[in-house]
This record gives structure tokens, C-alpha cells and sequence, in this order.
């Protein structure tokens, strides 16, 4: 009986990639339906390229800072998605602002991981907005990637109770631990078709596993 085709999926990250190792230790499963086929930082220095490396996966830099503006970035990075024929991409710790229509160009075949409970605390400093605010709960997200930062339809979320005593490194201490766990899930959801987009929204076909709040 033929094996089914894995999805492929490239990973695009800024730094050490802490994200990056989570997906990548999760796709080491067999059963896993997702292969790493390709990570790809904006910053040659970024250690995760090594570390990716040093686990057998291609990688490849490419330096925002050659290009005279973010489109000409954007179509050098998408053609080395479509070179390594990327089916699926995952943003994990990628500081890059995408261009409209490289996110039109893979609309529906980009995830991204946000430290918050989307919508609440888009853009940078979660933690210190989530402190701020007051909430009792924090946590973080997996979207799907449309032109609007952080805005996408919602795959899936794990909440964390605030502490009185956090401060924002004991908030992100905690929450990266959810990350680790959270996106790996959710890929293996997209994946696996068992999550798909649905208009706005994402239709789940699974019921959440304990401490995950998916988005029905």
C-alpha cells in the first residue's frame, strides 16, 4: 500500500528559533503529516539556520537587507518556496512585515504563531500589554497569516493563568512552553486536513485536547 504524500513545509524564522525545534522534532514522528523541507531566515546570523542544519535540513539566508524594498525580498523568498515546493509555510519568530501580495500568493498556506490570546495584544510586547491590562488569562495563537498583522482566522489557542507575581520574563517563561506544544498540534491539524479554512473561519474536525481552545 503507497505511503501518503507528506505536506511540505518550509519554516521561516529571524533567530534562534526556539518554535522551529518544536516542528522540527515533531515532524521526526512517522506518523507525523507534515515534512520539513526547508528553513529560511532574513538573517544569515540567526542560529536557528545552524541548528536546522545540524538536523539534516536544507536552509537557506536570505538577507532583507540586499533588497532595495520588500518586494524584491518577498519574491526572492517566494521563490525559494517554490523551489523547494513548499505546500504549507510556518512563521516562527519571523520579524518581517510580508508584502500584500506575497500573503495573497499563499493565502490559506501560512501559519503563524502569536504570543497572546488573539485578538487582544497584537504587534510586539505582549507580556508588558497583557500585564497592563490586567487579564487573568494569557496565552498564545496559531492563525492563519492575512495581510492585517495578527488578524487572521484563528486555528487554534492555549491559555496560561497570570500570576500576581509575573512580571513579562515569567509571563514568556510560560507561555513559550504552550507555544512548544500548541503549533506542533496545529500543524499536524493542517496538515493532516483535519483543519481547514472555512471563509474567515476554521473548522476543526477534532475535539480539543485538554488546555487547548481551538476556534470552531
Amino acid at each position: 500500500m503507497a505511503t501518503a504524500r507528506k505536506t511540505r513545509v518550509a519554516i521561516l524564522i529571524s533567530g534562534r528559533g526556539s518554535n522551529m525545534v518544536a516542528l522540527m522534532e515533531a515532524a521526526q514522528d512517522p506518523a507525523f503529516p507534515a515534512e520539513i523541507v526547508l528553513v529560511v531566515s532574513n538573517r544569515p546570523e540567526a542560529a536557528g539556520l545552524a541548528r536546522a542544519a545540524e538536523a539534516g535540513i536544507p536552509t537557506q539566508a536570505i538577507d532583507h537587507k540586499a533588497f532595495a524594498d520588500r518586494a524584491g525580498f518577498d519574491a526572492a523568498l517566494d521563490a525559494a518556496l517554490r523551489g523547494a515546493e513548499v505546500d504549507l509555510v510556518c512563521l516562527a519568530g519571523f520579524m518581517r512585515i510580508l508584502t500584500t501580495d506575497f500573503v495573497a500568493s499563499w493565502a490559506g498556506r501560512m501559519l503563524n504563531i502569536h504570543p497572546s490570546l488573539l485578538p487582544l495584544f497584537k504587534g510586539t510586547y505582549t507580556h508588558r500589554q497583557a500585564l497592563d491590562a490586567g487579564v487573568r488569562l494569557h496565552g498564545c495563537t496559531v492563525h492563519f497569516v492575512v495581510p492585517e498583522l495578527d488578524a487572521g482566522p484563528i486555528v487554534a489557542q492555549a491559555a496560561i493563568p497570570v500570576r500576581q507575581d509575573d512580571d513579562p520574563d515569567s509571563l514568556a517563561d510560560r507561555v513559550i512552553v504552550q507555544e512548544r506544544r500548541l503549533y506542533p498540534a496545529v500543524l499536524a491539524l493542517v496538515a493532516g486536513g483535519r483543519a481547514r479554512l472555512d471563509g474567515d473561519r476554521v473548522v476543526i474536525a477534532d475535539e480539543a485536547p485538554d488546555g487547548v481552545l481551538f476556534s470552531l
